[in-house]
């Protein structure tokens, strides 16, 4: 077995991950010095023995705006990363459509956060499929997923052809290994893991347990939303999205590669890691990004817009302004509206709305609502301030206030969003959810100017 040693610099980036700023930009990075090829793509003999192998997240013939593909100069090509497949089973990860058989019937459904494993899970042995929507074969929809888990990746690796993974920690930082270099992740941020890209998972510092959410969005890519009458600043903005420098792994152990296709899993044996991109230009990347460079807009004399204000990513679908999936987050900010109910009003939504608290506490409910836990409101149940909630903010004083040292986030869709059996037969459901609207009574007096 063999674990070369890489060079000086290869080793300061796999030591210290370094990022390079921008969107959706054309980047260009290179482990070893002249290893990424200078005006062409697929020179007849690459430097360091390496092969040219181009990566597309879109058709060829896609517009250029939205054209993807990246070029990757590695140790083997991509053919060699895989062998005789074999079926695979993780039977707590599942996609859309979702026709788990369960009793639960419909509801507004809030849960606590998910049990702590009993044994040794990986990142992958540990994700738990909580609703699917949509069809995973038309690629169409998303599936939100919660994980938990308390052991590294080491010689295991994984890619995801159903589509791309977007990771929301919420106790613990991890490292996300992929083909094109190193994202360190800590809860407050996020990584997006492209459809395709083989990657692995392991802890950073110390902890009994790793947790967090995943978006799974089966559909067009995650990009930025337009802006609008906001114009050209706030909200994300694209310096701050931070994509990885190139690092590789050289290494001649037994590994296996496993693989989501079409909603099922398979397992191949190789030789050696296939993290072995020595080099690489494009456009088709992971990302991280800081959820606390947020710029949050908002209304600064009365009332308040609707939540779209709050979109940091949105995947877009065939239909103009109707969304695949949007991730929500509702981050510190400063409330000063007058004569105004400031939290989120009560409402129903064609859209369904999965909800998750990294830290804190969210600001339309009181109490029940804990980091690590997760809410489902699907589409056209009511939903709003528990009656605690709308107590305050009817007769508070409506001074200027700060909510801080809080994050939520939601990942919401245009499809119901279906419950599986897990979820719905999951020990920290709350079964009194429900009841946190029970206090809010018929108050109607019918005298004029009675308020």
């Amino acid at each position: 077995m063999l674990d070369r040693t890489r060079s000086t610099a290869a080793d300061a980036v796999v030591n210290n991950p370094q990022y390079m700023p921008g969107f959706g930009n054309d980047f260009e990075t290179e482990s070893l010095p002249g290893a990424l090829p200078q005006g062409q793509n697929s020179p007849q003999k690459c430097n360091y023995g390496l092969y040219a192998e181009q990566l597309s997240g879109s058709p060829f013939t896609a517009p250029r705006g939205t054209n993807e593909r990246s070029w990757l100069y590695r140790i083997r090509p991509s053919v060699r990363h895989t062998g005789r497949f074999s079926n695979a089973s993780y039977p707590f990860w599942k996609s859309a459509p979702c026709l788990d058989d369960h009793s639960l019937p419909l509801s507004q459904l809030r849960w606590n956060p998910i049990p702590a494993p009993a044994e040794e899970l990986n990142f992958l042995a540990g994700i738990r499929t909580m609703t699917a929507a949509g069809d995973v074969m038309t690629q169409t929809g998303m599936a939100a997923h919660a994980y938990v888990f308390n052991a590294d990746m080491v010689d295991d690796y994984f890619f995801n052809a159903d589509g791309e993974l977007l990771v929301v920690p919420q106790l613990g930082a991890i490292r996300v290994f992929t083909e094109m270099g190193i994202i360190d992740v800590e809860p407050l941020e996020i990584c997006l893991i492209p459809r395709g890209m083989i990657f692995k998972v392991t802890r950073l510092g110390e902890g009994a347990e790793w947790r967090g959410y995943i978006c799974e969005n089966y559909g067009a890519k995650f990009t930025l939303p337009d802006r609008g009458p906001i114009g050209a600043n706030c909200l994300a903005n694209p310096r701050d999205f931070k994509t990885p420098a190139a690092a590789y792994e050289d290494k001649e152990i037994p590994c296996r590669l496993h693989v989501k296709w079409c909603g099922r899993f398979y397992a191949t044996k190789i030789g050696h890691s296939p993290l072995d991109v020595v080099a690489w230009h494009g456009n088709y990347a992971p990302f991280k990004y800081d959820l606390r460079t947020f710029a949050p807009v908002g209304a600064i004399l009365f009332d308040h817009p609707d939540p779209s204000i709050f979109t940091v990513l949105t995947a877009p679908s065939g239909e103009e302004g109707t969304a695949n999936v949007d991730f929500v987050i509702f981050p510190p900010r400063w409330l000063v509206a007058e004569h105004t109910f400031r939290p989120p009003w009560y409402h129903r939504n064609i859209m369904s709305e999965f909800m998750g608290l990294i830290h804190g506490q969210y600001d339309a409910k009181a109490e029940g609502f804990v980091p690590g836990g997760m809410s489902l409101h699907n589409m056209m149940l009511p939903h709003g301030p528990d009656a605690m909630g709308f107590e305050k903010a009817s007769s508070v004083d409506l001074q200027p206030v700060k909510l801080d040292r809080t994050m939520a986030f939601m990942f919401e869709t245009r499809y119901p969003q279906q419950l599986t059996r897990y979820a719905a037969e999951l020990e920290t459901l709350q079964d009194n959810y429900l009841e946190c609207w029970d206090g809010l009574e018929r108050k109607f007096d019918g005298t004029p100017g009675i308020k």
